[in-house]
Formats: C-alpha cells, structure tokens, sequence
C-alpha cells in the first residue's frame, strides 16, 4: 500500500492537533480541582447567606425601564403604553386604587407586579405614576 504526501500531511496534521491538545490540557490536581467544583453553595440550618444591602427604594422610572417597558413600551396584549392617553383613560375611570390593585396583584394578562416580584407595592405605584405622567 503505498501512502501519497497528501495522505501523509493529513495525518501528521491530525496526530500533532490531538497530540497538541492533549499536552495543553492541564491535568495537575489543582487544575483539576479548579474545573469540576461546585458553582453554589448550600446554607445549613443555622448559616446565614450572604444578603446584598438595600439600596433603598427604586424610581418610577427605573422600574418602569427594567420591568414594565417590555409590554407597555409597545402595547403587547393591549397594555396601555407610557403616556397614551387614550389607553389610560378607562383604566383611570376606575380609580387609583382599582388601577394599582390590578398592578400588584394581577389582572386579565398582567401578572402580578408585573413580574417584578422583588418590587415593593410603592415601587409599582411610581411606575404607574411614571406611566401615566401628564396625561
């Protein structure tokens, strides 16, 4: 059987890929240890986690950007959109306290705090606020 060049380059080229990659690899204990360790950690009875610091209150405007942008930026599901009138009148008409009842709580295809589930009830009053802004 007689091999070409073609042939021969071929397999020097995959023997040195598998070969260089083989020798790359770092295979010491440590680097090992580095590479299958766990990516969290489990907080015993007792233990405390470690807990960010309060930052205090979000604006209206930052909730609004973070979380209520995404559907009533646009009107998706026929949310009413920041500042449009017309969308915020019936909703209005009910009163503020039927309006941020449905906010916090949930109504037709808003979820709950409009899936800002960290936000306090102040914290989605000041994006309605936010929203409805010199109607």
């Amino acid at each position: 059987m007689e091999l070409s060049l073609r042939q021969l380059l071929v397999a020097a080229v995959a023997a040195l890929s598998v070969a260089g990659s083989a020798m790359a690899a770092d295979m010491s204990d440590e680097a090992i240890a580095e590479r299958i360790k766990p990516v969290g950690s489990v907080y015993l009875e007792g233990d405390a986690p470690v807990v960010a610091a309060a930052t205090g209150p979000r604006d209206g405007n930052t909730v609004y950007g973070t979380f209520c942008i995404a559907c009533h930026g646009t009107g998706v599901m026929s949310a009413p959109k920041l500042g449009d009138a017309g969308d915020w009148s019936p909703r209005l008409a009910k009163g503020m306290d039927v309006l941020t009842d449905h906010a916090v709580n949930g109504f037709n295809a808003m979820p709950a705090k409009g899936s800002c589930m960290d936000c306090s009830d102040e914290e989605i009053v000041a994006a309605i606020n936010h929203m409805i802004e010199g109607l």
